[in-house]
């Protein structure tokens, strides 16, 4: 079962007079690869890609790539693998992309306020949860494990407070009896991917709109 709905108050910030937007993603893990896929397919640019620094995975403990590193080497985009968040270089790199929007998706790090101020329309989050229900970590296992009968996706506003930030869009699934963390969040990436687009192309339109977390 898949049911979308966005919040219609809080009005925020939108791209007027525009139709595409130049974004900078921020993602590591598998789930956020199909949001930046449709990102890619979208009628807006993205201009570079943050990710974390290569670490060992994998049984060997070998160093491999990231699954959206791998993309985003795959398709030849900027990329930016900061050890700190506040790295002079990495700022002044970041800067240089002249992004309208982030894009955030599973990034694992805390944003500082300094990269928050950076783009012109500010940054936003695909987290797979319900909000505000499971902020933080882990938000698929922790549904599953607590037995719910569905989880979803929510776009937010990324605020300094964690997961805090207002709600523009979200989409509910269902989960299955039998169905696994794993299967649930390849779900949850498709279908978050799919809405981000929508949001994305909202704010681009002038027409996004958000609602405070309770």
């Amino acid at each position: 079962m898949v049911n979308t709905a966005t919040p219609t108050d809080a009005r925020i910030p939108a791209a007027t007079d525009m139709t595409a937007l130049r974004i900078v993603f921020f993602g590591t893990p598998e789930f956020a690869v199909p949001t930046l896929d449709a990102l890619l397919a979208s009628r807006h640019t993205v201009v570079g890609v943050v990710t974390q620094p290569d670490r060992p995975r994998g049984r060997g403990q070998k160093m491999s790539d990231a699954p959206v590193k791998a993309r985003a080497v795959a398709v030849g985009l900027p990329l930016l693998q900061p050890d700190r968040m506040k790295d002079p270089a990495f700022l002044e790199a970041f800067a240089s992309w002249n992004a309208d929007l982030g894009v955030v998706a599973a990034y694992g790090r805390i944003l500082t306020d300094a990269i928050l101020a950076l783009p012109r329309l500010g940054m936003i989050n695909v987290h797979a949860s319900l909000l505000p229900r499971y902020r933080g970590a882990a938000p698929v296992h922790r549904a599953v494990i607590a037995g719910d009968l569905e989880t979803g996706v929510t776009i937010m506003r990324v605020v300094k407070a964690l997961d805090a930030g207002p709600m523009l869009a979200k989409v509910r699934v269902g989960i299955g009896p039998d169905e696994t963390s794993a299967e649930v969040e390849r779900d949850l990436a498709r279908h978050g991917a799919a809405l981000l687009v929508k949001v994305v192309d909202g704010l681009a339109d002038g027409g996004a709109t958000g609602t405070q977390q309770d």
